[in-house]
Formats: structure tokens, C-alpha cells, sequence
């Protein structure tokens, strides 16, 4: 049986627009607690994706900051999980360094983000900024649909090839060796692929990807449940 710690749980008398942090660790709960409250919005913590399923907090709209390796259920089987019941949760998975397949796995599976550990608080809060926007405005996907198909027209046939490996989760050595190319002329198509795309991460590489290639799965997954 799961027991949360004093500050865990759903408080059903808060509002809209709130950010539910689902990591089973007490210490990261309570840093990340504190620095999303000191930005003026709502925290309600939970110990395990279990719990939090448990608690009926799915039933409302906001934020879900989820770590991914947790017992029981990880991240992206929670985001899956969501999914299926229909829930207006935008989620953001957190995970730990080296993780770049974890991060392509949680875009496709509709995270609306992702958080390489340690991320600083400007980064988080960021995240959870764009998280929480996207939810209350429940925006559709055809502006992002658009903008995708637009700006990988963009790209060169060696910067598609590039552009399609590394949001598959290949790293800079893999793609040269698939491509058979140099490790560094790897890194400048990345440049020109990342400048012509107008992104800063991979996370928003692999939403422009899955938003460029499957209109109707960013639909239905951008954001879970959206109206």
C-alpha cells in the first residue's frame, strides 16, 4: 500500500490550471513543489502514477510533471493510460541524463514535453508554462500541423535524412554512421535542420516530426482530451 508523505495528495477544492507532480523520490517533490508554488500556481504532489490515478485527479485539467523510471507504473504508461481515459492532462516526462530515446518515446506516446535531469528552474517552469497554456486554450493541432509540413519543406534531402534519424532517437555518431558521413558534418546539418525548423530541443524537433508526419495522431494526442 502506498504511503504518501504529509504534503502528498489531491486537494479537490483548487482551481483549474494546476500542476500535478507525480516522482517517488520526497525530496524532488518537495524542490519541485516549491519552486512551481514560488511562480504563483498550484501544486498537488503524488508519490507514484499509481496513487495519483488512484486519487482522481485525471478527472481535471492541468499540468502532469511526471518522472519517468517510478515503481508500478512509469511515465510514459501513465501518459498511455491517460490516453485511454480520455483525460485533459498535458504531460511532461523527467528523466535522467543519456536519455534521448526516452524523451522520443514520451513525445510519441503525447507528452507535450520533456525534462533532461537536472534541468534548471527557468526550464521547468517554462515547461510547465507551455503545458498549462496549451491546456487552457485547448488548442488544436492544425496551426502546429501546418507549421511542421511549412518548415520541413524546408529542409534539404541530407537534412531530412539527418532530421528523420535524429528524432528517431539516433545520436550523432549513429547518424554519420548510418549516413556515412562525418561525425561533424553530422552536427552541421543538425545546426542548419535546427535553425530551419525554429527549435531549441529535441523535444520540440520530435513534435514537429510526429506533427509533420501524422496530423490526425497529434490530434488526438497533443493534448489529451482536449475540447
Amino acid at each position: 500500500m502506498e504511503t504518501p508523505d504529509t504534503t502528498d495528495g489531491f486537494r479537490p477544492e483548487r482551481a483549474l490550471n494546476r500542476v500535478f507532480v507525480i516522482d517517488d523520490d520526497i525530496d524532488i517533490r518537495q524542490v519541485l513543489r516549491t519552486v512551481i508554488e514560488t511562480a504563483g500556481l498550484q501544486v498537488d504532489t503524488f508519490s507514484s502514477a499509481i496513487g495519483f490515478l488512484a486519487g482522481g485527479a485525471a478527472a481535471l485539467a492541468g499540468c502532469v510533471l511526471t518522472d519517468f523510471q517510478m515503481p508500478g507504473m512509469n511515465g510514459i504508461e501513465l501518459q498511455k493510460e491517460l490516453t485511454r481515459r480520455g483525460a485533459r492532462m498535458a504531460v511532461v516526462v523527467m528523466a535522467g541524463r543519456g536519455s534521448v530515446k526516452v524523451a522520443v518515446r514520451a513525445m510519441r506516446a503525447g507528452a507535450i514535453d520533456f525534462l533532461e535531469k537536472p534541468f534548471s528552474e527557468a526550464a521547468l517552469l517554462e515547461s510547465v508554462g507551455r503545458a498549462l497554456d496549451f491546456v487552457s486554450k485547448a488548442q488544436t493541432s492544425s496551426s502546429l500541423i501546418g507549421t511542421a509540413r511549412e518548415r520541413i519543406a524546408l529542409l534539404t534531402k541530407r537534412e531530412r535524412e539527418v532530421f528523420d534519424l535524429v528524432v528517431a532517437g539516433d545520436s550523432n555518431k549513429e547518424v554519420a554512421l548510418e549516413l556515412r558521413i562525418s561525425p561533424r558534418t553530422v552536427e552541421l546539418h543538425r545546426a542548419h535542420v535546427i535553425k530551419k525548423m525554429g527549435t531549441g530541443s529535441l523535444a520540440q524537433l520530435v513534435r514537429l516530426s510526429v506533427a509533420g508526419a501524422n496530423a490526425r495522431h497529434v490530434e488526438r494526442r497533443r493534448i489529451v482530451g482536449a475540447a
